[in-house]
């Protein structure tokens, strides 16, 4: 058995593995922790822990060589702190390794075997001493295995072995597992192998073949992490013959490998318990007294089985059922404390005062968790502890003993009483005072003798009876103790009593009036009366109830736009010093009727359903007729339904709801109404669907056409689920061709299908056929709808267009023009232009489609001085049609891609003559055919375009502001490369031409730019 301190408490650990000849090893696991907490406050008061010192276990070889215990406790004065080990004093000053700092205690270079030990914290005041519970300081450390070579074990197969690991001197608890061969090769635990974390013994229940090897036990502590492997130890195979008779432990050893079951003697294996490690291992968690017994391991194999019980105690740390609490007492008075825990072993008590024990003596004694003082003094002042504790550890619980002592004060002095005539009257006398003053009453110089009229109360007040105008005057209590003593004078007047009217005490009301409440009181004038409104006894908040209620200056109370909700009691409380006085009024409000209560469904058929329900309030006006309304899945919320009788009166409770949907399920509620108005509905009644019945209503919007070639294509709007009546539904489709007799008939078995194709290849196109659709279900067939015209299809197009022709506009476009085929079956609804050039595949072309029906297309973004060759087909939604025979085009030559140059311009008043020198084309460029110079003005949208054959123009530039020229190359093949910008800039919205006729004479060559200025300024600019 192993015991483990944590910061939880004590954490018992019990594991018990029994040996016997063929009988199983059991296990188990028990865990408990226990947890307690206090916090009390005060003004001024004794220390009071705020945290206690925690079990520590420190590694031997951390790099860090300090430990530090924690403790910190609050209280008025702040508490000091000293520290103990083992129950000696420790002193800093001796030993320097000890440090202080606050209520922590740091020990420097810890050593196991000078600081190991039981460590416990004190604090105290000027109000007394408390201890903390004890705090157990431990090193972790983990030695080396004996180098001592161990051993082989030789095992025939077929039978258990047991491989021993001998753990090296080790703190605190460590784990174990074993390596196979080599590291990191670990052995896996399963229902044949099985480690013992109590022994670190290897158990193999039944050895194979495969189990020979080295085996190295290794172990790792659980708080430094160390690890350490042991010498190997070799497992071999003997094979001297026939195997011996079996021999079963528990773990349970045995060939074939045993099963393990575990019961509780005389009750129930706990549920929260767990099988681990193929049942070899009971585990129970959070283990609690209840579990406690006797348990019984049993391992079976077809060879036999035995079993073993074992008990098992459970051992807890006490835990308080009962703790003290701070306590103040008068002088000579009797303190009586119990304290009470629960633990295993039972917990012993014993008592501290500021940290000494205390034992039975005079006035105290000591009778295990009681603690008794009589009659106590001032001395008896100071911190109390009760100590629980057992072989597991102890628990305190720590209250304060504060003794009063002073001399009679009273806060209040003199007190004014004011009574009501002929009603009761009490003064009262409550002196601060310890211990308890004696009281005497008088009135004047005349101390009061109790009568029938005037008594003194136990708790000292001084009762007066039916109280009249002789009781006016003054009244003297007077308290005294050894300490001393004090008088108080109670002032009483008796004034007449208070009378309140309320009207009108009971008035009906429509929803939405209004309506006053009038409070008036009749009281003592020499007094100040307060009212205050009360609905249904709550105070009203007339911040919060505004909308509605409204308190006037005459102290009425209007109720404004009245709800059904504002029905109730009405209270008027008026209040004076001497006398509370309060009236009641009854508010009947009349208003629509509530919601009915449960609405039943007693029969349903296919389109009518029995309802019934229960009569809701009538809001005081009789309810005159019933609204039955349903809801479905198809319904737009709730709707009227048609009931039988019609209408509904308010004086039955049941009716039939009648032209309902059969197969739709249904739920129903009611609303009442009166003359007043509509209620609320009641509740929902639950679903309910409706029987099935023969559909009764056939598909709308029968219409066709279209399809391929030899196909009649019908096609409906289908019915919805509403309609459907049962299960099964689908369509019966029926059709003919127009003069013939007999009806072909097809069933359609989808109910959400819209279409059916029916194909026969020896109709022509457009063959008109007659066209009705009906419908059915499990129930029957239905109707049909309306017989319609419908024709077959007339098929994908079957001629190509004709008069195809190709021709180039430019070096990258080439327009298509075409005729449509001659009119008939298989009319296109568009076109396909397809093109490629003449070296490639036609797979590989492009193709186009007409947006609509026209015969001509551009195509565009195509090489310049190439072949295409071009095909045109029509098409239609069934289909496409042949192509035409494919014709060929050539696009044309690239335009010159060599700019104007060395543009000249001369500026002769608002005109400008501008000239360039003429471009030429290469041999593969397209002949020029013109220029065309393009004009803009910055700032504006418009450009102005001049076309000329010849390389020069006269240009108009009529408005003042800056302009943008350039020139383009027209060819054949398109556009050609523009020329550089030129920017011309005016002063003027028109220029002026001197009468010497002066002009200007530009030019923009290559890689130079002159300018001359005269009324105008020309500058090169970017593009745009």
């Amino acid at each position: 058995m192993q015991l483990h301190q944590t910061n939880w408490g004590i954490i018992e650990k019990s594991k018990w593995i029994v040996k016997l000849s063929g009988a199983p090893v059991a296990i188990i696991s028990v865990i408990l922790v226990s947890i307690s907490l206090f916090l009390i406050e005060s003004e001024e008061f004794g220390p009071v822990f705020i945290q206690e010192p925690d079990d520590v276990i420190f590694p031997l070889d951390s790099d860090e060589k300090k430990v530090v215990l924690h403790c910190e406790a609050r209280g008025n004065p702040p508490p000091t702190y000293s520290w103990h080990i083992n129950g000696t004093e420790l002193d800093s000053v001796v030993d320097y390794r000890y440090s202080f700092i606050d209520g922590n205690l740091i020990i420097a270079n810890a050593s196991e075997v000078t600081d190991y030990g039981k460590y416990q914290c004190k604090a105290e005041n000027s109000y007394g001493i408390i201890l903390s519970r004890d705090a157990v300081l431990q090193f972790a450390y983990l030695g080396a295995f004996s180098g001592k070579t161990r051993g082989g074990v030789s095992v025939r197969e077929g039978q258990g072995v047991v491989l021993m690991c001998t753990p090296p001197p080790h703190s605190p608890e460590i784990i174990y597992s074993w390596v196979f061969n080599e590291f990191p090769s670990f052995v896996a635990e399963d229902s044949r192998r099985f480690i013992s974390q109590d022994t670190g013994n290897l158990y193999i229940s039944k050895v194979q073949p495969s189990d020979v090897g080295s085996y190295i036990c290794l172990v790792k502590n659980t708080v430094t992490n160390a690890r350490v492997l042991s010498p190997p130890t070799p497992l071999t195979l003997k094979t001297d013959g026939v195997m011996g008779e079996y021999e079963l432990e528990c773990f349970a050893l045995g060939n074939p490998v045993p099963t393990i079951t575990w019961r509780k003697i005389n009750g129930n294996i706990p549920k929260k318990a767990r099988l681990r490690k193929s049942q070899a291992v009971l585990e129970i968690p959070n283990i609690q007294l209840e579990d406690s017994g006797t348990y019984e391991c049993k391992a079976e194999n077809p060879r036999g089985g035995t079993a073993f019980k074992g008990h098992l105690q459970v051992y807890t740390l006490p835990q308080w059922v009962r703790m003290i609490n701070d306590t103040q007492m008068d002088s000579g008075e009797k303190l009586q404390w119990e304290c009470k825990a629960t633990g295993r072993p039972r917990p012993t008590y014993h008592w501290l005062r500021n940290g000494l024990p205390l034992t039975s003596q005079g006035r105290l004694e000591v009778m295990n968790g009681e603690l008794t003082i009589h009659k106590v003094h001032q001395m008896d002042s100071g911190m109390y502890q009760c100590v629980a504790e057992n072989k597991y550890g102890a628990i305190y619980s720590n209250a304060e003993l504060k003794i009063l002592a002073s001399a009679p004060v009273f806060v209040s002095n003199p007190i004014r009483v004011i009574a009501t005539l002929g009603k009761d009257v009490s003064l009262e006398c409550k002196p601060r005072a310890s211990p308890k003053p004696r009281i005497t009453w008088k009135r004047g110089d005349r101390r009061i003798q109790p009568n029938k009229r005037i008594m003194l109360l136990r708790n000292n007040t001084l009762r007066i009876v039916n109280s009249s105008r002789a009781d006016e005057g003054n009244y003297v209590c007077r308290a005294e103790n050894q300490l001393g003593s004090a008088e108080m004078t109670a002032i009483l007047w008796v004034k007449e009593a208070m009378r309140v009217e309320l009207s009108p005490t009971r008035v009906e009301v429509t929803v939405g009036e209004s309506v006053v409440l009038s409070c008036k009181a009749t009281h003592d004038t020499s007094l100040d009366v307060v009212f205050q409104w009360f609905f249904n006894q709550k105070l009203i908040t007339f911040q919060s109830d505004g909308s509605h209620f409204e308190q006037s200056s005459t102290v009425d109370l209007m109720i404004r736009s009245i709800l059904l909700k504002h029905a109730g009691k009405y209270g008027c409380q008026a209040q004076t010093s001497a006398d509370t006085v309060f009236a009641e009024a009854e508010l009947l409000v009349r208003g629509p009727p509530g919601p009915p209560g449960v609405v039943i469904v007693e029969e349903i058929t296919d389109t009518t359903a029995t309802l019934s329900w229960t009569r809701g309030l009538d809001n005081h006006s009789p309810i005159s007729t019933y609204n039955l309304q349903a809801r479905s899945p198809f319904s737009l919320g709730w709707q009227t339904v048609k009931t039988d009788p019609d209408p509904v009166t308010g004086d039955m409770e049941s009716a039939i709801a009648v032209e309902l949907n059969p197969w739709v399920e249904y739920e129903f509620r009611v609303v009442a109404s009166n003359a007043i108005g509509t209620g609320d509905p009641s509740a929902p009644s639950r679903g309910v669907r409706t029987k099935e019945a023969v559909p009764s209503v056939a598909p709308a919007n029968v219409s066709g056409g279209n399809g391929r070639r030899h196909e009649l294509v019908i096609s409906w709007e289908p019915v919805s689920e509403e309609f459907q009546n049962g299960e099964g539904f689908g369509y019966i489709v029926a059709f003919r061709a127009n003069g013939t007799r007999g009806w072909k008939e097809k069933m359609v078995t989808s109910a959400d299908s819209t279409t059916y194709r029916y194909r026969d290849e020896t109709f022509p196109p457009l063959t008109p056929f007659e066209v009705k659709v009906g419908v059915y279900n499990n129930k029957g067939d239905g109707p049909f709808s309306k017989v319609v015209i419908i024709h077959s299809a007339e098929g994908e197009p079957r001629e190509a267009p004709s008069d195809v022709k190709a021709y180039s506009i430019s070096s990258s476009e080439v327009r298509v023009t075409w005729k449509p085929p001659n009119p008939g079956p298989g009319r296109p609804r568009g076109y396909e232009v397809s093109y490629w050039k003449e070296m490639e595949q036609e797979e590989s072309g492009k193709k186009q489609k007409t947006v609509k029906n026209e015969t001509s297309m551009v195509l565009t973004g195509l090489e310049g001085n190439s072949l295409y060759l071009v095909t045109v087909k029509g098409f239609n939604s069934i289909g496409q049609g042949p192509a035409c025979a494919a014709v060929t085009v050539r696009t044309r030559k690239a335009p010159p891609a060599q700019p104007p140059t060395n543009l000249m311009w001369i500026q002769e008043g608002n005109n400008v003559s501008l000239s360039w020198d003429p471009v030429k084309a290469k041999d593969n460029e397209s002949d020029v055919i013109g220029y065309m110079v393009l004009v803009k003005q910055e700032g504006r949208g418009h450009n102005q375009v001049t076309r000329t054959i010849n390389p020069s123009t006269l240009l108009s530039l009529p408005e003042g502001g800056t302009y943008i020229i350039e020139v383009h190359t027209l060819s054949e093949g398109g556009e050609g490369a523009v020329s550089s910008q030129v920017r011309v800039v005016t002063s003027s919205g028109k220029l002026k031409v001197t009468k010497s006729n002066q002009c200007s004479v530009h030019c923009l060559p290559r890689s130079l730019t002159w300018t001359a200025l005269l009324l105008v300024l020309l500058v090169p600019s970017a593009s745009w």
